[in-house]
């Protein structure tokens, strides 16, 4: 019986730092695939996070931390087989600068989806769980296509030509609730829909300015779990060093979080930046704050999921509700129900 179907997460998610130099057009390898989704953050120095993607074209930039409609900004300037290709902006390639970049594969170029009431361009890798979505809005109920094939757990949708939230919902909290990926708010009750009712096909929405404004264009990032390779969850703290274990069947990679009953910041780790456990150098995606490192707010991330080593109201205060993203390094199974090559 096949445990996973993904051996190698690498060739899906990945993680890549460097060192700014200011030369503009500089190639960045390291990545192992041509990404589709390229997260970015200056890691030295507070500047926004850059959002970037191969369907609303690499040169169109939105923020986590802003509601600021979509700019043509020209961080990255061009998507390649190994990685990318940067130009001597200040934001990802200024001299003497360290950044990280997250990288996601979808399925390249985008396809018209006719599924749902709105016709939507959507980029998906089944495989993966990973679909890019853009459409126009209507402003009265809808439904989108997203190209997954199963129902998303996760979907952050970001209005492009205007300035509101980064909207994230999730199966976690069931999509009757919405966090913004800009603040620190708890998980809100929705007055509408916003975005309710998932499918293997669609997901539906109201006219709300956050997801469907008439004549809005969006674009949205839908999440499907994937067993050895994702998993979205959720955990209650226990308020001590000895923290809560999630288990996700894979050595993490990179995990955001985020509590959902109490006004704090989002969280953002990997393994790339540390390298070692625990894991204690942090990024917010609500803020354009550089790294954090100090060893009282710390995961470890271990072979078969990760563990909050510390009593911080971000991560593990007692009783508190969080969810998370968690994408792994490796698996603790391979497609053969073998042991992978976690440690």
């Amino acid at each position: 019986m096949a445990y996973t179907t993904i051996d190698k997460p690498s060739d899906y998610f990945n993680t890549v730092l460097w060192t700014g130099d200011g030369v503009n057009g500089r190639s960045l390898t390291g990545v192992g695939f041509q990404p589709d989704w390229v997260w970015s953050k200056c890691r030295s120095d507070a500047v926004d996070h850059g959002l970037q993607d191969s369907v609303r074209g690499v040169g169109k930039v939105f923020h986590s931390n802003s509601t600021t409609a979509e700019g043509t900004d020209n961080w990255i300037t061009a998507l390649n087989s190994d990685g990318f290709t940067l130009s001597n902006s200040n934001e990802v390639n200024q001299d003497g600068r360290t950044f990280v970049a997250w990288n996601w594969l979808a399925g390249g170029s985008a396809s018209s989806n006719s599924n749902g009431s709105i016709t939507s361009s959507v980029s998906a890798n089944t495989t993966a769980g990973f679909s890019i979505v853009t459409y126009t809005g209507t402003g009265s109920n809808a439904t989108v296509g997203h190209g997954l094939g199963v129902a998303p757990n996760v979907i952050i949708t970001k209005k492009r030509n205007g300035s509101v939230q980064p909207n994230f919902q999730n199966s976690m909290r069931g999509y009757n609730e919405y966090m913004a990926l800009n603040t620190t708010e708890a998980s809100q009750a929705t007055g509408g829909a916003i975005i309710s009712a998932v499918s293997s096909t669609t997901y539906s929405c109201d006219g709300n300015d956050v997801v469907n404004a008439n004549s809005g264009t969006y674009v949205s990032y839908c999440f499907a779990e994937k067993k050895g390779y994702s998993k979205f969850g959720s955990y209650t703290g226990n308020g001590n060093a000895n923290g809560s274990f999630i288990y996700t069947g894979f050595k993490p990679a990179f995990i955001i979080a985020k509590r959902t009953d109490g006004a704090v910041d989002w969280v953002m780790y990997d393994n790339k930046r540390d390298g070692f456990n625990p894991q204690n150098d942090r990024l917010y995606p609500n803020l354009s704050a550089a790294e954090e490192g100090t060893t009282d707010k710390m995961f470890d991330m271990l072979s078969n999921g990760f563990k909050a080593r510390a009593n911080w109201n971000n991560i593990n205060t007692s009783g508190g509700t969080y969810i998370y993203m968690a994408f792994s390094e490796s698996s603790f199974v391979t497609s053969t129900g073998v042991p992978g090559t976690a440690r």
